[in-house]
């Protein structure tokens, strides 16, 4: 039977914490996943409390995030000596979702300045599978460049960006979608519904099927 992975979810100051919710309901469902750490910066529980209409303090900010689970350790992102912050603490791939700007730049240069950045650099170092969920429009320089350092340092960036042949009605839909192409990148694909086969996906064919 193959070993169940251990995941870690930091969400930052950006718009679009919805997804997370989702991303974390996901991971929990799922046999094949054993644990989950969680981390918010301050930022992040002020865009959680923000879209969700919670109070900041982390505990209401992971109950809006639907931490509830037992797999999932809420970890404090100021406290440099958490687990994650060590190579030796066994975990298989990080996401950011999503992921500030200035998250992703100072991961480029190989600052860490919080635990979060402090298990991407981990991450990074360990050739573990990190997955940063960029939200920001439009892009200057600046983030190019650094989106393009942090690749070369063995990242993946994943924009926000929703694709549309699939026919989205909803944001849960876009949602929906963002975060079963981030299970696919993290090897725990859920469904086949948003792969193309030259034709179309099974999402397209349910939205232009005739009534």
């Amino acid at each position: 039977m193959p070993e169940k992975r251990r995941i870690t979810v930091a969400v930052t100051g950006a718009g679009g914490t919805g997804a997370a919710k989702r991303l974390l309901a996901a991971l929990q469902d799922d046999d094949r996943v054993a644990h989950v750490d969680l981390l918010v910066s301050a930022n992040g529980r002020k865009l959680a409390a923000l879209e969700f209409g919670t109070q900041e303090d982390p505990e209401s900010v992971a109950r809006a995030l639907g931490a509830t689970s037992a797999k999932v350790l809420l970890l404090d992102p100021a406290d440099l000596s958490g687990p994650v912050t060590s190579g030796s603490y066994p975990y298989d791939a990080m996401v950011i979702l999503p992921c500030a700007v200035g998250v992703l730049g100072r991961i480029a240069q190989g600052l860490a300045l919080d635990l979060i950045e402090r298990a991407a650099d981990v991450a990074l170092k360990e050739r573990r599978r990190l997955v940063l969920c960029l939200r920001e429009t439009p892009l200057n320089l600046a983030h190019l460049r650094n989106m393009v350092a942090v690749t070369e340092a063995g990242a993946i960036v994943y924009p926000m960006i929703p694709t549309y042949y699939n026919v989205p009605e909803t944001l849960g839909e876009l949602q929906d979608e963002l975060v079963e192409r981030v299970l696919q990148l993290l090897g725990l694909a859920r469904t086949d519904r948003y792969q193309w086969d030259g034709s179309g996906t099974p999402a397209r064919r349910e939205h232009t099927a005739a009534p």
